[in-house]
């Protein structure tokens, strides 16, 4: 009788605290949702990698240095359901890319959409996903 009390109590525990710490594994808390940044710069390195992303950019400031800055974005299964695949963002590409950036100050923010110099926009998280959280496409 205890072992089966023991075992629903331990049961429902689980139940209740799994979601928060699986939530907590994908939160982009880090990241200032109330703010953009809008870079232009060059490819450095795409890791296209689970669970998550990143697309690394050489962007040159103002003082003619270069700050490589990092765009974490889904990981490769919901990048390929959107159209982006590792062949897009090849070492050296221009593009212009928007994201929610850091909110301690580094060089590091979550992608919104990318744009390549030919024109071809991205968009990792999909377009529906932007308009439903506020952000235009």
């Amino acid at each position: 009788m205890i072992g089966i009390r023991l075992v629903t109590v331990l049961g429902t525990a689980m139940v209740v605290l799994a979601p928060p710490l699986v939530e907590a594994h994908h939160s982009a808390v880090m990241f200032d949702d109330k703010k953009e940044v809008t870079l232009q710069g060059a490819v450095k390195e795409f890791q296209y990698t689970n669970p998550h992303s990143w697309l690394l950019v050489d962007v040159t400031n103002p003082d003619g240095s270069t700050t490589t800055w990092g765009f974490e974005a889904e990981g490769p299964s919901t990048m390929l359901r959107n159209k982006i695949r590792p062949s897009d963002f090849l070492a050296g590409t221009k593009l212009t890319i928007t994201g929610h950036p850091m909110k301690d100050g580094r060089p590091a923010a979550l992608w919104i959409k990318a744009v390549r110099a030919d024109g071809v926009e991205f968009y990792p998280a999909g377009r529906a996903s932007q308009a439903n959280a506020g952000v235009s496409p």
